[in-house]
């Protein structure tokens, strides 16, 4: 009863200075709710990265050809032809012939393997129709580990690849870019301008498109560039290096992905022993999604710590306005305390205020963080991903900070004199 009485009088002294009181919420509010969003807006762009990773396959196992005594990358996908200071000779990729030895091999653990050579950027068009792509020479084995959602037609076959079939698999922005809703593109041949080639392809498949989170804003979706699946040796015809510098292994589902990435490494290892600038090495997507999951969480907490610390200016904006409230009641506490209040009662009144004070500004943070959070979510085009452990430790917290901040103010008007408080003027 004692604390459902100091729980009213609380509550009647925030409705008597609505104006003092919303402003003595007001750093629990920011900051709780700057906790909320970042931390909501966090999981959500981790949540996505996991999602987009795992699209490619958590069983699948990255090799790749890399300069000795190069800085590892972390977990992170590897460096292509070009993007380094160095290239390395047709002789330092994996042949057709090194891939095959491999496959033969590792055949009792391996599903499937992907090929991917890249041509470069392209337009197809068709008269004022347009599709901006990327021309990419794949094999049977990329439908798998590329994670291919085909809507309709067939992927790239090993026959279309031994034949040199100019097939193409494109996405289903391209046939909406070029297509009327009624038409099949199935059997249609469609004309890709390169730098300096013009190639014409007929349509087997077409696979769903799903725009990346991560991926360069565009302001029209008519522009944006889609993959466009060729065969691989359909792609090699007009390129300097035959060979490849990375692949693609999917692992069979009762494979151990860790000890197989290790045992491939072990294998690459002896491939290029005799090689003194370029090494194999592997990596499995598991790694790279641990590496960054664990990245995305350290800058998001570390960004959620520094948005709490306008909790400490909200605890100290709680302490100065239940000194002045002590200084304002003075007269009150003396008649109290002349009737026979205990100096205990008198400090459980003030330490509630404080507390009352700190929860309803913490409600008001958490909905104000949780509609903060989904609209930057909305912005970045994620999942809101609220996190309910988050928001109960942020209404305990504000509980911890009306105790801690209201202690001193509650102690001080417990300690006032009741003869000297009387008189107080």
């Amino acid at each position: 009863m004692f604390i459902k009485e100091n729980i009213l009088l609380a509550i009647a002294g925030l409705k008597s200075n609505k104006m003092r009181s919303l402003l003595t919420m007001l750093g629990i509010i920011i900051g709780i709710s700057s906790v909320i969003a970042i931390v909501s807006v966090g999981n959500s762009l981790t949540a996505s990265f996991k999602t987009t990773m795992e699209n490619f396959g958590a069983s699948n196992i990255i090799i790749y050809v890399r300069e000795k005594g190069a800085p590892s990358d972390g977990g992170g996908p590897p460096s292509f032809i070009g993007s380094g200071a160095a290239t390395p000779s047709e002789s330092d990729l994996l042949s057709d012939d090194q891939i095959l030895a491999f496959e033969e091999h590792f055949a009792d653990r391996i599903k499937t393997i992907g090929l991917v050579h890249n041509v470069g950027a392209a337009k197809v068009q068709d008269g004022h129709l347009y599709a901006n792509v990327n021309v990419i020479g794949t094999n049977e084995g990329y439908k798998d580990t590329g994670n291919i959602k085909l809507t309709s037609g067939r992927y790239i076959t090993e026959k279309d690849v031994k034949s040199s079939r100019k097939v193409v698999v494109v996405s289903s922005q391209l046939v909406s870019n070029l297509f009327a809703p009624n038409v099949d593109p199935i059997g249609k041949e469609i004309k890709a301008y390169g730098t300096d080639s013009i190639d014409t392809y007929m349509i087997v498949g077409v696979y769903k498109y799903e725009a990346s989170s991560f991926g360069p804003a565009i302001a029209s979706a008519k522009d944006t560039r889609t993959d466009f699946y060729i065969p691989v040796s359909v792609a090699k015809e007009t390129s300097v290096n035959k060979n490849y510098q990375s692949l693609t292994v999917t692992s069979k589902i009762d494979v151990d992905t860790t000890k197989f990435t290790a045992d491939i490494q072990t294998y690459m290892d002896k491939l290029y022993a005799n090689n003194v600038k370029w090494e194999g090495s592997a990596m499995n997507m598991e790694s790279t999604i641990s590496t960054m999951t664990t990245f995305l969480n350290t800058i998001s907490v570390g960004v959620a710590v520094i948005a709490a610390i306008s909790l400490l200016v909200g605890g100290i904006g709680v302490m100065n306005i239940m000194l002045v409230s002590v200084t304002e009641r003075t007269r009150e506490i003396g008649t109290r305390k002349a009737l026979g209040a205990r100096s205990s009662y008198i400090k459980m009144q003030f330490i509630v205020e404080a507390v009352i004070i700190c929860v309803i500004g913490g409600i008001i943070g958490v909905i104000l963080g949780i509609i903060l959070g989904a609209v930057g979510s909305a912005i970045l085009k994620t999942a809101p991903s609220i996190s309910v452990p988050i928001i109960i430790i942020s209404v305990l917290f504000s509980m911890a900070i009306g105790i801690f901040f209201g202690y001193y103010p509650a102690s001080k008007a417990a300690n006032l004199d009741p003869i000297e408080a009387l008189r107080y003027e």
